[in-house]
């Protein structure tokens, strides 16, 4: 199933990094601000992997057609900007993760459908990110996952074959996306997988419910 995999890609938040703390801070200030109670991280934790929708949904029950949506959606990016690693952490497992596959002289690098706006100064500021092959932000592309298009750059700027690439994620538009890509999959159940999924119904080559459990499935290739 995993075989001749050369390189490994990786989303980045709920995969990589936990920063549901920072996202729900940012979304929290926002109420606070306007002198309502502010609420706790586990509201914010399962809808992280939705962004500025997800945490504008949970403090405001807000929806992107509503008319104040843009407005609080910049509001939102520009807290999460000012306190973008004051708590997000890699998560356990993961430094001791990429330190395998490069001993097994193999890449990787991230695709995220975070912003570059928030990805470059994020993974700037963290020192596992120094030896990613390849980061690309959910604007690099003309498209977004679960397109397979920022999947296919990635593995173009590492110069490897996507059917060589494994692609990890905790969404099931990452799934959809690594498929289309022609990559193997799997599914990060550990991640943010909010509260009303399946991830086994995702159609992930595997899943795993910690970052070294990833190890395992590499010794096959």
């Amino acid at each position: 199933m995993f075989s001749n995999i050369r390189a490994v890609l990786f989303d980045l938040d709920g995969t990589l990094i936990d920063s549901a703390p920072d996202l729900g801070a940012a979304a929290d200030k926002m109420r606070t601000d306007r002198g309502l109670p502010s609420l706790p991280l586990e509201r914010y934790r399962p809808m992280a992997g939705a962004g500025a929708r997800g945490m504008l949904g949970e403090a405001f029950s807000m929806t992107p057609d509503h008319p104040e949506f843009a407005a609080m959606r910049e509001e939102f990016f520009l807290n999460y900007e000012s306190q973008m690693t004051t708590r997000t952490l890699v998560f356990e497992g993961v430094a001791e993760l990429v330190e395998k596959i490069l001993h097994r002289n193999m890449v990787w690098g991230v695709v995220t459908n975070k912003a570059a706006r928030f990805t470059d100064p994020l993974t700037r500021a963290i020192p596992l990110f120094v030896s990613a092959g390849a980061v690309v932000s959910g604007d690099t592309t003309p498209h977004a996952k679960p397109h397979p298009a920022p999947l296919l750059e990635a593995a173009s700027r590492l110069n490897i074959a996507p059917d060589q690439c494994i692609y990890v994620g905790d969404d099931e538009r990452d799934i959809v996306a690594g498929l289309a890509a022609g990559m193997s999959t799997v599914a990060a159940t550990y991640g943010y997988l909010g509260v009303k999924t399946n991830p086994m119904e995702w159609g992930a080559h595997a899943t795993i419910k910690s970052p070294v459990e990833l190890l395992q499935l590499l010794s096959r290739t």
